[in-house]
């Protein structure tokens, strides 16, 4: 992949939504809820008031509207800010 990101920021794949409910029912894509858990793919170097604490491969929690989405190569992805990040799992 040819992206780094710069300062503080990282570039996440997101897990991909629940396709079945519990009952077995399918969820449609315009129902489905964006989620909140994905992978880190890269990471920026830091900036000199914020080292960088995550890194590539990390499993991480987001906010629901944090990030702005993108599209590379075919893949959905997210760059947002370290502090955006709530928990690494």
């Amino acid at each position: 992949m040819n992206i780094k990101p710069l300062a503080d920021r990282v570039l996440i794949k997101p897990s991909a939504a629940e396709e079945k409910t519990v009952s077995g029912i399918i969820i449609p894509d315009s129902a489905k809820e964006k989620p909140l858990k994905g992978e880190v793919i890269a990471v920026g170097n830091g900036t000199k008031d914020e080292e960088m604490i995550l890194k590539t491969g990390n499993c991480v929690l987001y906010g629901k509207y944090a990030g702005t989405e993108i599209e590379l190569d075919g893949e959905k992805y997210l760059i947002m800010r370290q502090s955006d990040i709530l928990a690494i799992i």
